[in-house]
């Protein structure tokens, strides 16, 4: 079905350094079969896909998919051949129309036939191809939500719809990335559910790349193992997983224990969310959570429970439509302390003092590619370092600028760069006034400021005048935890920033956090959908379904015993 013979390929980074993705690859998949393609960030695993589907170019060897054999010369005919073959879902692809679940299945059916999916007479394509579209809607299990609008789906619900288009095309090969990234355990399970009914019942052959060792024990009937662009191993699921863990590191031997102190209250918290002619979706109410100084707190629960909701809430992104939450401030006056609590609702210069010790990552947190490591540690800094926002302020009431301004500008330094340039925009407000309020911390000093946090991270310094794609996928993620961490946060919010993680690199990045941990009694509280990571991290877990707080306990391992359980998770068995 599938033959790779001496498959090589480099890419040109901008400096003009050349990187070998694929070195000399030769692979065989029998039809019907489901092979697995495990590595570490980086190893090759996408650019394999994306050559196998007909939208990557290569340089040496050729592959045969069926009929068509494909080397570096062949013509755009032959990749467009490929592409009626195969089907392809890449990492966090939500490709689908603003339409039911069966319109979206009838407009592939109908392009599959005609060609063109854009411009679909629906109800002749009902007519030719409705018995065609339910039976493929079933074997996804979404026949319950056939006449439900895509956007209204969950989270897993939307991944099988992109999985009945993409059967809907007929194809021999199905190629999976990553199919159930940033998923909650009962989502991942739904999805690869699908992909095995897909394989036993229409004889779809699979290709997927995945970092978990689970989904691969679950899935593959075969796995091949990558390494800095090689195939290394291939065999039974099993053997591949443990030579893939052979060089995992141990965790560190650091326990992280809470004090009595409380830092945050949640108290009341009431906050509804409607979604077409007033139907609610999701209603969090008499949410009461009190965080104590260096709690690691692990909110878990299915997706759409309201774990990302009641996240941005305690970090101010999101107001709740009652209740408050506030966070502990000591004052400094005349050498005398004192404590207030502060609203993070309301706008003042307290909750600017609060927001310059918080740090938050956002789920799509990413580097930005067109500045080097550096360049963004002095942008983090000019928001976060004490004296730095005591200039800003200084410079606010140069301007005549009001507190409350300034501290609701503050605040969108938190937000991603594009939410906040939005939320500028829609004020009339040029995105400018937060670098003109906050400019950059002094470059040459970078390297004095973070070198104990890049050790307790296992960071050279060498790669601060490096840019994103110039660093491994570990390093990527730690640099992305030093923005958080450069100006030492008290408190650190977490939403699922580790989903797309190896086991091997996530162990470094847990072992990372603990350290940060010990050395600077931070407090965490964070998102996950990774099971180990929450047991090996955590010192407490609150569990969360249809916006209520259902279960919280320092009994972690047992909290997320019940949450495999609740799921029905039988790859994680």
């Amino acid at each position: 079905m599938i033959s790779v013979k001496n498959l090589s390929k480099s890419y040109k980074l901008d400096n003009g350094e050349e990187v070998e993705a694929l070195k000399n690859i030769n692979l065989e998949v029998k039809e019907g079969e489901i092979v697995g393609i495990l590595g570490t960030s980086g190893s090759g695993k996408t650019s394999l896909l994306r050559i196998l589907r007909g939208v990557e170019k290569f340089d040496e060897g050729e592959f045969t998919i069926g009929r068509y054999t494909i080397k570096p010369d062949s013509s755009q005919f032959y990749y467009n051949q490929i592409k009626k073959e195969t089907a392809i879902h890449l990492q966090r692809s939500f490709g689908i129309w603003p339409e039911s679940v069966m319109d979206n299945v009838l407009r592939k059916l109908y392009a599959a036939k005609y060609g063109d999916e854009g411009d679909v007479p629906l109800e002749e394509a009902l007519d030719q191809f409705e018995s065609e579209a339910i039976d493929i809607i079933k074997l996804v299990d979404l026949y319950e939500k056939k006449d439900h609008l895509a956007s209204v789906l969950s989270g897993g619900e939307k991944q099988r719809l992109i999985m009945a288009r993409q059967i809907a095309k007929k194809p021999k090969v199905m190629l999976l990335d990553e199919p159930a990234t940033m998923a909650c355990p009962k989502t991942k399970q739904e999805i690869l559910d699908a992909i095995k009914k897909a394989n036993e019942e229409l004889g779809i052959t699979v290709v997927f790349v995945s970092h978990l060792p689970e989904i691969h024990k679950f899935l593959a009937d075969r796995v091949i193992l990558l390494d800095d662009g090689e195939i290394v191993k291939e065999g039974a699921p099993d053997e591949i997983i443990e030579e893939f863990l052979s060089d995992i590191d141990e965790p560190v031997d650091i326990d992280i224990e809470s004090t009595d102190e409380t830092v945050i209250k949640a108290h009341d918290i009431d906050k509804r969310f409607y979604l077409l002619k007033g139907k609610n979706v999701l209603h969090m109410k008499d949410v009461n959570l009190d965080v104590n100084r260096e709690n690691v707190l692990s909110l878990v629960g299915p997706s759409g429970a309201g774990k990302t909701i009641l996240l941005r809430m305690l970090g101010g992104l999101d107001l709740p439509d009652s209740g408050e939450v506030t966070f502990k401030l000591v004052k400094a006056d005349g050498g005398k302390e004192e404590i207030v609590w502060v609203n993070i609702e309301k706008a003042s210069l307290d909750r600017m003092e609060v927001r310059r010790n918080l740090g938050f990552m956002h789920q799509e947190f990413a580097l930005m590619y067109y500045a080097t490591i550096q360049n963004q540690l002095a942008v983090k800094l000019g928001h976060k370092r004490w004296d730095m926002v005591e200039e800003a302020k200084e410079r606010a009431r140069e301007q005549g600028l009001p507190d409350i301004l300034l501290d609701a500008l503050y605040q969108l330094t938190d937000l991603p760069e594009r939410e906040a340039k939005a939320r500028l925009e829609q004020i009339g407000l040029d995105p400018s006034i937060l670098d003109e309020l906050f400019p950059k911390f002094p470059e040459t000093l970078i390297k004095e400021e973070v070198k104990d946090l890049f050790e307790a991270l296992d960071l050279p310094l060498d790669i601060l005048p490096r840019k994103s794609y110039e660093l491994s996928g570990g390093q990527k993620v730690r640099a992305m935890l030093a923005l958080v961490l450069v100006s030492k946060p008290d408190i650190l919010l977490l939403d699922e920033p580790f989903g797309d993680l190896d086991p091997k690199t996530l162990r470094t990045v847990s072992n990372s956090l603990k350290r940060i941990c010990k050395e600077f009694g931070t407090t965490i509280v964070m998102v996950s959908h990774n099971t180990d990571f929450i047991k090996e991290l955590s010192n407490r877990a609150v569990f969360i379904d249809q916006g209520l707080l259902k279960d919280d306990t320092e009994d972690v391992e047992r909290l997320v015993d019940d949450f495999i359980g609740f799921c029905h998770a039988d790859y994680l068995m």
